[in-house]
């Protein structure tokens, strides 16, 4: 009985271990992807700033940047606040 306690301890540890090993790997990636991702949008921002500029001048350009930036942050924040409800 008390081998069998044992043995069940065991195996749960490394079931545990293997898990905890998965969901850390998960977890990493998740966080290099949205790295990633937050470089990929700086760089599309600033490639459409740089358009902006050339076009309308760099002081609107920043402005319709800003504004573009600010609308998305609102609607994120928006969207997390009735999800969250």
């Amino acid at each position: 009985m008390i081998i069998a306690v044992a043995d069940l301890l065991e195996a749960e540890g490394r079931a545990l271990r293997r898990g905890t090993l998965r969901t850390g790997a998960g977890l990493a990636c998740l966080w290099a992807a949205a790295l990633l991702l937050v470089a990929g949008l700086g760089l599309c921002l600033w490639a459409l700033y740089q358009w902006l500029s050339l076009v309308v001048g760099s002081i609107v350009g920043a402005l319709l940047i800003g504004g573009i930036l600010l609308i998305l942050s609102g609607g994120l924040v928006w969207t997390v606040m009735r999800l969250s409800r």
